[in-house]
């Protein structure tokens, strides 16, 4: 039996309030809706739910604001299992939010408030440090103060704990700040944001990831949509490509990505073989609508795997 990764995230947790209509208002203007949708999301909690659907025991690190949707998330968290210690309210602040407009003919108009997300502080991360020391891996993203994304990083380097940084939403980093780290994970936006070099095709992410390897990152996966995702370290590259699957919605792939392979290298599988699961993992997401809801729970992810795994 494999063993069961134990996995902290340190990260966002937000509300996606999704409002499907015909048309946008025009300013002043007030119209009907056809349906709305209110949904958990958030980057690191997206993460630390398929991780925990790929059956490892989850900590979140996340702050919540002092609204309604502040114990509805944690309440969320509980019931998927993911242990909550350090997930708090924060007086006089709001719960990060999505607010959604969906058009009829797909497009949509998002603001994000990052809310309580802004709140979590190095300081937090030292009150969870016993915790996170007990765990295998620390994943982190863009969506909380980038201080506390390098604080976390230096305290999982000092501490040998594995770290997985998904640097989205993609922004200018200082790139010394995570000098050593285990797994830089982006796509290929999020890599031309932080390298500058655009990032088209395979051969692009290749020399993409070269650069990123300069930096001292010890290994650098560049995700790529439908063509898979490279690998990429010191000793070479390789592109592992994704598998067939009939897409409906590709929002949350990423984070599905992340959650699993984060589980899949915890159960003490070779890197390769955990990037190729991961691909898969991601790509069965895109198979249902949203992002939580569409994740696979371990035991279907395993028959798929066991009838694709050949091919």
């Amino acid at each position: 039996m494999a063993k069961i990764p134990r996995i902290a995230v340190v990260g966002s947790a937000n509300i996606d309030l999704t409002t499907f209509t015909d048309r946008f208002p025009k300013p002043g203007e007030t119209i009907f809706g056809q349906k709305f949708d209110l949904g958990f999301g958030g980057k690191g909690a997206n993460q630390a739910t398929a991780a925990k659907l790929c059956g490892a025991s989850v900590f979140m690190v996340a702050r919540v604001g002092s609204d309604l949707f502040g114990p509805a998330t944690i309440e969320n968290f509980k019931k998927l299992g993911i242990d909550t210690t350090h997930v708090k309210q924060v007086p006089g602040v709001s719960s990060g939010v999505a607010p959604i407009f969906v058009e009829s003919s797909g497009q949509n108009r998002i603001f994000v408030v990052k809310g309580a997300n802004d709140e979590l502080k190095p300081a937090d991360v030292d009150a969870a440090a016993d915790l996170l020391k007990t765990v295998d891996c620390i994943v982190l993203q863009f969506e909380i103060p980038l201080e506390t994304v390098y604080y976390t990083v230096a305290f999982a380097r000092k501490s040998g704990i594995r770290c997985i940084l998904n640097p989205a939403p993609g922004q200018p980093i200082d790139i010394k700040a995570v000098e050593g780290l285990d797994y830089f994970v982006p796509n290929e936006s999020e890599a031309e944001t932080i390298t500058g070099m655009p990032v088209k095709n395979v051969e692009d992410a290749k020399k993409c990831a070269e650069k990123l390897l300069s930096y001292g990152i010890r290994r650098v996966i560049i995700t790529l949509g439908a063509n898979g995702s490279l690998l990429a370290g010191k000793e070479g590259m390789e592109h592992l490509p994704a598998f067939p699957v009939k897409s409906i919605d590709s929002t949350g792939a990423g984070d599905a990505f992340i959650g699993s392979f984060a589980v899949f290298l915890g159960e003490g599988l070779p890197e390769r073989e955990a990037v190729r699961r991961a691909n898969l993992y991601a790509g069965l997401s895109t198979t249902g609508v949203g992002t939580q809801k569409s994740f696979y729970d371990r035991a279907r992810f395993d028959a798929e795997w066991a009838a694709r795994s050949k091919s």
